[in-house]
Order: C-alpha cells, then structure tokens, then sequence
C-alpha cells in the first residue's frame, strides 16, 4: 500500500496537514538534537523527510534511514541526491526484526509508523534494543483529540475528506481509508506511554502538538 502512493506521500501529507507536518518532525529533530552524540535510526523512513530535518539540525550526524516500503525509500533516495544531503544511508528493513547490533544508536526516532506495527510492543522493544544506554527513543504519531467535541470534528475529517483527497490526488481511496481506521484503533498517548515503559524505556514523557491530534513521546534507554 504504501509503495503504491509513495509517488504521492508527500504532496498528500502536506495537503491533509497544511504543512504542518513540517513543523513536528522538526519538533522530533529537536529532541534528538538534544540527546547524546551519535548515529541516529529514522525507523519508518519514508520519502526521509525526518532524516532531512535531523541532518539540518544536527549537520554532523550520520542518519540510517529504514523502510519496509522500498517504493518509499526509492523516492526518498531520488530526494536525498536532488537535495545533496549527505551522511544518510537508506535501507529496507522490518521494524519487528531490525537488522542492528544492540545499542549502536544514539537516537532512534519515528514519525507516523506506530499505528502501522503488527506488534506494537515488539516494535517498541526493537528501538529500545537497538539505543544505546541513555540514548533516546522519540516517537511522533497521530492520536485521537481528547476534547470529544474536537475528536467528532477530526474524526469526520479524517473519515470522509482525506479518503477523498486521496482518491483524487493519490488516485488511491483505499490507504487513505485505512489512515484513519489505523488513528481509530491506536492507543492512547497514556497507553503508549506505560508500553514504552514496559519495554524497558525510562523517564518517558509526551505533549500533544495539532490541537492534539498528533502525539511526540520521548524515552530513555
């Protein structure tokens, strides 16, 4: 699914959030920046839009971009060498299984991948697997609004409009139906929170950005 609109990702992504999703991921790239030095894993890469803003932050890094989706990272290697951004190496690889050494990492960060795991947990306990001690796990995702008034808004939203933008834009209804069934099911940032805990994660916090609907957690190794 995400091969056949990665030609589209990041035109739909900026059309459904006015930008703004810009503006998050680089709320992640600060939070990495201000960790411990190191390599940093941008899991669920994409078209390496966090990558990009990792690298702007922190111009020294060495960033390892990682996708299931290799119609993704083909958009986002054909970015990386229009744009000239150096010292980020993409790579297919499963976020349940992640093909790294424990704690090579300083950083492993995310953006709009955990509503997508098969295993939540497992996923989370790979990123803490593959950090080294005192590094840091950020997360970014979209939640639903704890406002109810405000979560029946979004939830129309992202019911009935996106799925029609992405028909029209991505020619593809079908993933952009499925954007908010994800959103609908996913944990609560609190139940992300204690997950994270549970794997291992310390000190592990949260603020919603989006008027809510968007979700940044941070733990410790």
């Amino acid at each position: 699914m995400f091969t056949r609109i990665a030609r589209r990702y990041d035109l739909m992504n900026s059309l459904m959030t006015a930008g703004l999703h810009h503006v998050w991921r680089r709320r992640v790239a600060a939070s990495v920046a201000g960790g411990p030095g190191g390599p940093v894993l941008d899991l669920a890469t994409g078209t390496a839009d966090l990558a990009i803003a990792v690298r702007a932050r922190t111009p020294g890094r060495f960033v390892a971009g990682a996708d299931f989706s290799e119609g993704m990272l083909q958009v986002g290697q054909a970015k990386l060498r229009q744009r000239r951004v150096a010292r980020v190496e993409l790579l297919a690889a499963d976020a349940l299984a992640l093909p790294f050494r424990d704690g090579v990492f300083a950083c492993v960060m995310s953006a709009f991948l955990l509503r997508n795991l098969e295993d939540l947990k497992r996923g989370l306990a790979e990123m803490r697997r593959v950090t080294v001690r005192g590094g840091r796990v950020v997360t970014l995702d979209i939640v639903r609004p704890a406002q109810p008034l405000w979560g029946a808004v979004f939830g129309a939203y992202f019911s009935r409009v996106v799925p029609a933008i992405g028909a029209f834009v991505a020619g593809d209804r079908q993933a952009y139906t499925y954007l908010p069934q994800s959103v609908d099911r996913f944990v609560t940032p609190d139940e992300l929170a204690e997950l994270m805990e549970d794997v291992g994660l310390r000190d592990v916090s949260y603020r919603r950005l989006g008027l809510g609907t968007i979700a940044l957690h941070v733990g410790i190794a």
